[in-house]
């Protein structure tokens, strides 16, 4: 940016271009995952860097350029700023201990909808500072809609929520229903590494069964059950071991390693279904050990007072390496151990539960089995309140006493870029539809727009127009045709339509916004 009178004001992207791109290449570890990586690459940086419009003339809220009074600051230029002067960066010099300790952040952990924003434009405002850049930024999947056996099928579903579907999840709702940890469990596990998770109350209840319930909470209960019933609750290791020990006891203490690791590469899902490994080997090791044939033979005691304590430190680890993920759950099942919460670095140490401690007289169930047909009902419910509010709130909107609001985050999501017709002709196949040669920029689109009753394909020549330029590719007509955006256009009440167009010599690719 420049002190000068200008209509708009731009961030030269493309002199930072070749340096970004450079630091992509040679820091592998830069953005994650790799999809996102070639995303950005491919689709911004290789074809050429186009230079952003930083400031707004289209409303006055905002931050003010301090050189222009007619301009505010363009919102991702200043919500990106604030990684470091909320923490005390000085433009002269003079930045603050909690600056200094705490930037370059290690990581930036945001959604995959505004990765450009972060490994774009926010890296080359600090390499225009002279400032580092994160160590990392990745860009985590999306939590899909999918759908349950109960509802009616929804026409084109492509897995995103909408109340006008009537298919959103709000997580208080299934909170009420399984509880804070089991949603924490499958947001959690369902959401993979690179790849879009899906969610619907048909998996909740089967996850909740399947591992929740089946896999730990059978663990811990049997587990504790037995030691009260075979030794009054007092767990004693006599160290009367048996090959089949070694292999737990292998699982057991290399599970932390393995959940590190996969959490420094930021996989989650994996990290868990690490810890959910070493509870499964506990349950075949009590399948491999008989603890109830064992309890039989008063000569087989001692072995069996062993078998007990292994599960019990087993169990203890695996419950002190789920903490992050589901902490609630991990009071629980310590607490029904009579089991002291261990440090990260003694998790892989086997033999620390104190021997003569007694476990709880009774087991707290901690995950029961759901019935579909208990829980399908009460979701249903859920629902049909949920279409009843929000049908109140379309007939207020209908009736002009209720209008929806977007956020201004909601806004930035749409691209708008002055584009002129190069070319315009009719579709032969549609009475609708004029076929739009534009130029953006550098770049030259092809859209279609149902407007061929409003305007020729003389009139539309040489006009500029306001493009939307960040809409997927449509396939039109069973795919003879591919409409690259939209051309903006306003309706009267009569269903007149006219085009959105701009005077004067602004030229084509200029941001509108």
């Amino acid at each position: 940016m420049h002190p000068a009178k200008e209509e708009a004001y731009f961030l030269k992207l493309s002199k930072y271009a070749d340096r970004l791109i450079e630091h992509i290449n040679t820091h592998p570890e830069f953005i994650q995952p790799v999809s996102r990586k070639n995303e950005m690459m491919n689709n911004f940086l290789l074809p050429g860097l186009q230079d952003l419009c930083v400031s707004r003339t289209s409303f006055k809220w905002g931050i003010p350029v301090d050189f222009d009074d007619n301009h505010v600051v363009y919102v991702w230029l200043d919500a990106l700023s604030n990684y470091i002067t909320g923490i005390g960066y000085d433009c002269d010099g003079n930045n603050s201990e909690l600056y200094n300790k705490m930037w370059p952040a290690d990581l930036h952990l945001i959604g995959k909808d505004i990765v450009r924003f972060h490994t774009i434009y926010w890296p080359i405002i600090l390499m225009a500072l002279d400032l580092p850049l994160p160590k990392q930024v990745f860009g985590h999947p999306w939590l899909l809609r999918g759908e349950d056996s109960f509802e009616e099928k929804i026409k084109d579903n492509d897995g995103k929520m909408s109340k006008s579907r009537g298919n959103v999840i709000y997580a208080d709702d299934l909170v009420s229903l399984f509880g804070v940890d089991a949603v924490r469990y499958f947001v959690l596990h369902e959401m993979p590494f690179e790849n879009d998770g899906v969610i619907s109350w048909d998996l909740v209840i089967e996850r909740t069964n399947s591992d929740l319930a089946n896999v730990l909470g059978n663990l811990v209960n049997r587990t504790v059950s037995m030691t009260n019933k075979y030794f009054g609750g007092v767990v004693n290791n006599t160290n009367v071991s048996e090959a089949v020990d070694e292999d737990l006891i292998k699982v057991v203490t290399e599970c932390k390693a393995k959940v590190e690791a996969k959490m420094d590469k930021l996989r989650v899902a994996d990290a868990i279904t690490e810890i959910f490994t070493l509870f499964k080997r506990c349950n075949k090791y009590v399948d491999e050990t008989e603890p109830w044939v064992l309890g039989k033979d008063e000569g087989k005691k001692d072995r069996l007072a062993s078998v007990l304590y292994n599960l019990v430190e087993g169990i203890t680890i695996g419950a002190c390496l789920l903490e992050p993920f589901m902490p609630e759950t991990t009071e629980k099942i310590l607490n029904q151990l009579n089991a002291e919460k261990r440090s990260f670095e003694d998790l892989d140490k086997f033999g620390l539960y104190k021997n003569g401690n007694k476990v709880v007289e009774k087991p707290q169930i901690l995950f029961a089995r759901l019935d579909a047909k208990e829980v399908i009902p009460k979701v249903k419910e859920i629902m049909e309140a949920q279409a009843k509010a929000n049908a109140v709130k379309e007939e207020a909107k209908d009736n002009g006493e209720e209008k929806e609001y977007i956020t201004i985050d909601d806004f930035c999501k749409v691209e708008m870029k002055i584009g002129e017709i190069l070319d315009c002709e009719k579709v032969p196949e549609s009475n609708k539809l004029l076929k739009s040669t534009v130029k953006v920029g550098s770049e030259v689109r092809t859209i279609l727009s149902g407007i061929s009753k409003f305007y020729t394909p003389e009139e539309m020549k040489g006009k500029k127009v306001v493009v939307v330029t960040n809409l997927a590719p449509r396939k039109m007509l069973k795919g003879k045709y591919v409409s690259e955006g939209m051309i903006v256009a306003a309706e009267d009440e009569e269903g007149n339509v006219k085009l959105l167009t701009a005077d004067g010599d602004i030229e084509s690719g200029a941001v509108v916004g």
